[in-house]
């Protein structure tokens, strides 16, 4: 982040953008463009809803980051289909649009763009596309992914690459702790983008459609850990799933979800307790795991040595 002196510094921009986005992961882009001095036209995100414990109804991250940043007009669509979005998109007269974990739109929206719309996806396009890439990532065990820039298309995901940054996955690394460190990156990828755009620079590539790989969004069951896996395939399965939506399994009748874990030594028929003392070691198809961080269903995550002094799990026990 720029201090107040070099924020000031920065010249404001005659390019009309319209910025669109919803969550948490599009506010640091929407600041960085805005510090940079590309101050949107317009703010689209969702409309306000029920959140948290108590469902009050609250406005989106992007819409509470925009009123902080003083933007004007916010625009919440119930549907970006509504033919009276589209036409309140045109009137904005945008040169750019600049979406971020928004909805899918139509060609009547972003075809507005008088020098195109463009999307910013967490991976290295063509692999992982989809409404899961970064725990998708993970899950398969990879080492690099990144973000991806492109201009949008009917497809969806499928439009010419504008540019790419590449980061490593650390191999503890978890979905949310990704999340975070991608949410960053791309917000220098999104202002970088805007940049080559407003000086016609952009040099966009097709995506080689021999390289696809999918990244559907995750189904409670596939949530399950796989315990007659190896062990760093269940690994890789918990950490790429931690905290949202949260690998699980039963013990009996019991619900317990993990969050952290690493490789342990051990072997034993898949999902067998090797240990449950200071350690949790569980047993895979090859190999064993150490859980580090779990939750009792409607409990806190607590760590595994906490979460013994109050569960109990014994050497023996299976997990399923």
């Amino acid at each position: 982040m720029k201090n107040e002196g070099a924020k000031q510094q920065e010249t404001a921009s005659p390019l009309r953008i319209v910025f669109m986005g919803t969550p948490e992961f599009a506010v640091p882009s929407l600041e960085r463009l805005v510090e940079a001095g590309y101050r949107p036209v317009a703010v689209v995100t969702g409309p306000d809803r029920p959140r948290g414990r108590g469902q009050r109804v609250q406005p989106t991250p992007v819409k509470e980051a925009a009123l902080r940043l003083g933007l004007s007009p916010i625009l919440q669509p119930e549907s970006v289909r509504d033919p009276a979005f589209a036409e309140a998109i045109a009137a904005l007269q945008p040169d750019v649009i600049v979406v971020v974990a928004f909805k899918i739109l139509p060609p009547e929206v972003y075809s507005q763009a008088r020098l195109g719309a463009f999307n910013l996806h967490a991976s290295l396009l063509p692999r992982y596309r989809g409404a899961a890439p970064i725990h998708r990532a993970i899950m398969a065990g990879e080492t690099e992914t990144g973000v991806t820039t492109f201009f949008l298309r009917p497809e969806v995901d499928t439009g010419e690459i504008i540019l790419q940054k590449r980061t490593p996955i650390g191999p503890e690394e978890t979905a949310g702790e990704l999340h975070d460190r991608l949410m960053h990156l791309g917000a220098e990828a999104v202002l970088e983008t805007v940049r080559l755009i407003e000086r016609g620079e952009a040099h966009p590539r097709p995506q080689d459609d021999s390289q696809v790989t999918l990244a559907p969004k995750l189904t409670r069951e596939e949530a399950r850990v796989p315990w007659d896996r190896p062990a760093r395939v269940v690994h890789n399965h918990i950490r790429g799933l931690s905290p949202h939506p949260g690998a699980w399994t039963m013990h009996g009748d019991r619900l317990l979800k993990l969050y952290r874990s690493r490789l342990a030594e051990g072997e034993g028929p898949p999902g067998t307790v090797l240990e449950a003392d200071e350690r949790l070691v569980v047993a895979c198809s090859e190999g064993a795991v150490e859980l580090l961080e779990l939750q009792q269903e409607g409990r806190r995550v607590l760590p595994a040595d906490a979460f013994l002094r109050g569960y109990p799990l014994r050497p023996g026990d299976r997990l399923s």
